[in-house]
């Protein structure tokens, strides 16, 4: 189950599923092949003399398992129906021909690919698995990372050094810092006052977070600062202790996510091995 659904947000992260969709590899019936009746002992259901075999309403069992569907008499039968429908309807499509259509042999041969993908990367991260150690370490690097405090901030963000400076004068002179965000700033948060609520210095850029953890609370950067975003004017609403939650407590998160950073690397590196032309 677990495997699977990392596979499955993997290959849909990088793009194999522009034309059929991160599902279509499981909701497409039809691509493989049906075998006639009389040669097929271990026949799901036969359909105008055409078999489908039982694997596959196994494999379409365990694929809505591992998406969380309960398995029971009713989610089984709707699921038989919903194969023999599909079947019912390729049939007729091909009476129409509409299985010689290029459109449509392309997205068979898309499906196959996203299938094939999920299928290494879920070999991959079986065959690799994160160790208790590393998690543990990768828990410690974070919480070092986040500090000790989270901050309740507001911010200013403009183009240039001038402007910034401007409405920092006007800060000196009792102008409402929400009210210049709300006139000044380029940021989506100037509506709201510029207000970004609390957070922790290791989820912002470097260079704010320094300037962020300088400031008392109730004060304002006096000089701007700058970002790859742009000029900003920082103000420190509030402080309070950073909790964590417990290492039990996010483990499972903290594996999902270090699998997928170690499927992202792996990406990465087939990537630079391979001829793309």
């Amino acid at each position: 189950m677990h495997l699977k659904k990392i596979a499955i947000a993997t290959v849909c992260a990088l793009g194999l599923t522009a034309l059929t969709g991160c599902n279509a590899a499981e909701d497409n019936k039809t691509a493989t092949a049906k075998t006639p009746a009389s040669t097929n002992s271990k026949a799901f259901a036969v359909i105008n003399g055409v078999a489908i075999p039982q694997a596959q309403f196994d494999v379409l069992k365990q694929d809505r398992a591992a998406q969380g569907q309960p398995m029971n008499d009713q989610t089984s039968a709707a699921l038989r129906d919903s194969l023999i429908n599909a079947e019912i309807l390729a049939q007729e499509a091909k009476k129409k021909g509409l299985d010689k259509d290029p459109t449509i042999q392309t997205r068979l041969d898309l499906a196959k690919t996203q299938m094939l993908a999920q299928a290494f990367i879920a070999d991959y991260v079986k065959s690799h698995p994160i160790t208790e150690e590393a998690m543990k370490a990768e828990y410690e690097r974070v919480k070092g990372m986040m500090g000790t405090k989270e901050y309740e901030v507001q911010h200013i963000l403009v183009d240039n050094e001038a402007e910034a400076k401007d409405i920092i004068a006007q800060l000196g002179k009792k102008a409402k810092f929400e009210d210049l965000a709300k006139k000044k700033s380029k940021d989506s948060s100037a509506a709201n006052g510029g207000k970004l609520g609390w957070v922790a210095p290791g989820n912002l850029v470097k260079e704010f977070s320094d300037a962020m953890v300088q400031l008392k609370k109730g004060e304002y950067t006096k000089t701007p600062v700058h970002t790859k975003f742009g000029w900003h004017i920082i103000r420190v609403d509030d402080i309070r202790d950073l909790k964590l939650p417990p290492y039990d407590q996010i483990k499972d998160q903290l594996r999902t996510d270090m699998e997928q950073q170690a499927v992202k690397k792996l990406v990465t590196d087939l990537r630079a091995g391979a001829k793309v032309e």
